[in-house]
């Protein structure tokens, strides 16, 4: 009896495209913030605004070296992953910690799949890369997907992005990858 077959395969193709689509509306659509930021009725005056998306990619900064290196601009709070042939394969926006390395080149000296960061939030793809005043300062994402809150007093190393740019950052910054800070 193929007409039930037919069906049935139907529905699943059906299911899997409807699935597919609320998956890639949420991968567009806001993400949370982590319980204890909140929004309040008045933002306090040195919270950092969320990254946005850029309509067209950023230029690699001028003076961040050559070669195949991850590059990360303080003032525009941006990264980039640059290949050997100096193209620009990603860029993103970050939020960072409240201790920012001092410019310089840098080298990835440490990864760790998963942990807890100093605000308490599950973090991953955890990218090491430099310290500074004991803190060390490198690149991840909340697992659930947040931002991280104001850290107040606290001081974190933590660069912050959003979950697909610290898969592509681990995948990229292996043990060793030039690391190249600019103002």
């Amino acid at each position: 009896m193929p007409a039930p077959k037919v069906w049935v395969t139907g529905l699943t193709v059906g299911a899997i495209a409807a699935v597919t689509a609320l998956a890639v509306q949420a991968d567009k659509g806001p993400h949370p913030t982590a319980a204890s930021a909140r929004p309040s009725a008045s933002a306090p005056s040195g919270a950092s605004p969320a990254p946005t998306k850029s309509t067209a990619p950023a230029a690699v900064p001028k003076g961040s070296g050559t070669g195949r290196r991850i590059v990360y601009a303080l003032g525009q709070k941006r990264v980039w992953l640059v290949d050997a042939s100096e193209a620009a394969r990603r860029t993103f926006a970050v939020w960072p910690g409240t201790v920012s390395p001092d410019p310089g080149s840098y080298t990835v000296s440490s990864r760790t799949m998963a942990t807890t960061g100093s605000d308490g939030v599950q973090i991953e793809n955890i990218v090491y890369f430099a310290a500074k005043s004991g803190i060390s300062i490198a690149f991840s994402n909340a697992v659930d997907g947040s931002s991280p809150p104001p850290a107040g007093d606290k001081q974190t190393g933590g660069v912050r992005m959003r979950a697909a740019d610290g898969a592509a950052l681990w995948a990229f910054g292996e043990s060793g990858t030039s690391v190249v800070v600019v103002r």
